[in-house]
Parts: C-alpha cells; structure tokens; sequence
C-alpha cells in the first residue's frame, strides 16, 4: 500500500491559544536560531532546569530581541509548542518519505522503526527537548503525540497490519500505539541519557526483532500452538 507523501508546512499546534498569524511573516533564518536555542537550553547540563528556560533566556541565546519572541509567539509555552511540532513535522515528512511505495506490513514497520533511531542518532539534544519542555499532563505521556502527521504515519502503519491480521488484533489500536511509542520513545530517551557512544541503528535489526514479536500476530499464534502442546 502507497503512503501519500504530503508537503511540510510550519505546523499551528492545535494545543495552544496563542495568536500564530504573524508567525507567517517570520524570516526563516530567525526561526531556525530560535529553534536551536530553544532545544539546546532544554538540553544543556550545566545546571539549567526547564523551569529556569525563560523568554529572557531564549531571546539572549537566540540573539534577539524579547519584542520579537512575544510578537511572534506570545508566551513561552506557545513557543515551545511551535518548535515542537515544527521539529516533529520535519520527522513526519521524512517518515512519510521513506514509508512511501512499500507494501509489506512487516517491512514498513522496520522502516519506522530505523528512521526514529536514526533521528535519536542524529538528534539527542531534540530528544532531550522533548522530555524535558512539555509538562505530563499536555502531551498524553508521549511528546510525539502532538503532530498529527506522525501520529497519523504511524496509525496507518498499525491499523493497517492489524486489519491484514499481521498485528496483534486482541488489543485496540490505541493500545497497540502505546506499545510501539513507549518502546521507542524510553529506548530512545536512555540511549541519550546514557550518552551511548553506538549508535542505536547499530542494534536494529535485535531491537527490532524483540518489537516484532511484541505486537505480531503470528508470534502470539505460535505462543498459542505452544501452549496447546503442553
């Protein structure tokens, strides 16, 4: 089955009461400094902590003015939620892309898989962002949870292979999504965490193994023929 590849665009969080229309007039480069100063306090060790990240803080690291940052964002959760999505939305154009042309259930949850370890690879200071900026009680547990077009990628690929009767079908497609996000997302945060020198694509083809016999069908299948022999 053919994913449709969609164009990306600067996300507007549906989370947040902020006023984005002005973020249209943006100049990109000044968006892009914003977003690299706003990820690397998240995740600097120095002693910083979320809560000491203020507009202040962003504005002097990003090397402009506080005016700018309230003009455009108004405050700083709406901020973080911005570049959030925005950095997430870069993931689902790229996730969309790769999953693009291939059939096999199996084989475009592989390709899922690799393309979040290769972003945990390339980017543990956004992973370290993610963890760390927004509260609990906004992101459903799972900070991935706030771009639509992610979520939607990866939905596709799980309610498609249930449907095809290659994923576990005993549990909701809700569930099923948890399983998948919590095994990345708390392999993906302690690779970081641990400061890993392998990288994480290194391992996939264990990892992946250990995930497909989580939630496929046919290993329950198999449980189910063992346990009968006994």
């Amino acid at each position: 089955m053919t994913v449709v590849k969609k164009p990306m665009i600067v996300a507007r969080p549906t989370n947040t009461t902020g006023d984005l229309s002005l973020l249209d007039n943006i100049r990109p480069a000044t968006l892009d400094k914003i977003e690299k100063s706003v990820i690397a306090l998240y995740a600097s060790d120095d002693g910083v902590t979320a809560d000491n990240v203020t507009m202040q803080a962003i504005a002097k690291q990003a090397n402009v003015s506080l005016q700018t940052l309230y003009k455009y964002f108004g405050d700083k959760n709406t901020l973080i939620y911005v570049i959030l999505d925005r950095v997430l939305s870069r993931l689902a154009a790229r996730m969309i892309d790769h999953l693009s042309g291939i059939d096999s259930v199996k084989d475009r949850l592989r390709k899922t898989l690799w393309v979040m370890f290769d972003f945990v690879d390339h980017n543990p200071e956004a992973v370290l962002f993610f963890s760390t900026a927004i509260p609990v009680s906004h992101y459903q547990h799972i900070a991935i949870y706030e771009n639509k077009d992610l979520i939607e990628a990866f939905l596709h690929v799980l309610s498609d292979g249930q449907q095809r009767g290659e994923l576990n079908q005993k549990v909701s497609l809700k569930t099923l999504l948890d399983v998948f996000m919590g095994f990345i997302t708390r392999l993906g945060l302690m690779h970081v965490l641990r400061q890993s020198r392998k990288p994480m694509t290194d391992d996939f083809d264990n990892l992946f193994d250990i995930l497909w016999r989580a939630i496929s069908q046919d290993d329950l299948t198999s449980k189910g023929n063992l346990s009968g022999m006994h």
